[in-house]
């Protein structure tokens, strides 16, 4: 693949970001993963981006990418269909689903992270059954309370997610954030926190279908130490990896 672009380089330099956070806080850094936020990107380069993330990670384990608008996310399903195929590539929705869109998420997502309502997961529900098959899910939090950011409440979290995880064709896997839009880290951390004490008491509650709900998706490129010292599993990654996008004009 054609290393120009400089993607392996800053990849590999986000790896090292997470690997020093992971070990400065006493965890393995092969449990956390990178999702590689690939929004505004073209399909050429979401593929040089996958070559060199399962390079650099040197496992079987499927690279994550994930898409914040289904349009983008149809639009690239074809020219990915081969890596999906071999186990190279898993998709990821981790943008506000709409129900009206369901049926379009479906033929390519294999998780959606964006959960935040009981209507939206017993749409997927519905599809899901009538398909035959089983969609791994994430109830999004909205652990900042800020009124521009998606996700179900941190009081309301617990009992969705023993909603959800009580739904036939969907599996709970964990829960998603988005960090406050903070400069002070003392704030974005105890968002973080939140998400993984909720996390915590899920996974405690021994509410059907909740036992497998670990994962915890947080933090992005500026603030993904914080994440992963609070227990991050995903940490969804675009700047850092692609540069800066464009200032839409």
């Amino acid at each position: 693949m054609p290393t120009s672009t400089g993607i392996a380089s800053r990849l590999a330099a986000a790896r090292e970001r997470v690997d020093a956070a992971a070990t400065a806080a006493g965890r393995d850094p092969a449990d956390v993963r990178i999702l590689l936020a690939t929004k505004t990107q073209d399909v050429a380069t979401v593929r040089e981006a996958v070559a060199a993330a399962a390079e650099l990670a040197g496992d079987d384990r499927p690279v994550l990418v994930g898409e914040n608008r289904v349009q983008e996310l149809v639009a690239k399903a074809h020219d990915l269909a081969d890596l999906v195929a071999t186990g190279m590539l898993e998709v990821h929705m981790i943008g506000h689903l709409q129900r009206n869109k369901i049926n379009q998420t479906l033929a390519t997502a294999s998780c959606v992270e964006t959960v935040d309502g009981l209507a939206v997961a017993e749409a997927l529900s519905t599809r899901c059954v009538r398909d035959g098959r089983t969609l791994d899910v994430m109830v999004q939090v909205n652990v900042s309370g800020e009124e521009s950011k998606s996700g179900v409440e941190p009081g309301a979290a617990p009992a969705l997610a023993a909603d959800v995880a009580a739904l036939d064709g969907l599996r709970l896997a964990g829960f998603m954030t988005i960090g406050a839009r903070s400069d002070d880290e003392a704030v974005v951390r105890a968002g973080f926190a939140r998400l993984r004490e909720i996390r915590d008491k899920v996974l405690a509650s021994g509410a059907p279908g909740t036992d497998g709900a670990r994962e915890l998706s947080m933090g992005m490129t500026g603030d993904l130490q914080l994440a992963v010292a609070e227990g991050a599993t995903i940490v969804r990654v675009g700047t850092a990896v692609f540069g800066a996008r464009p200032v839409a004009r």
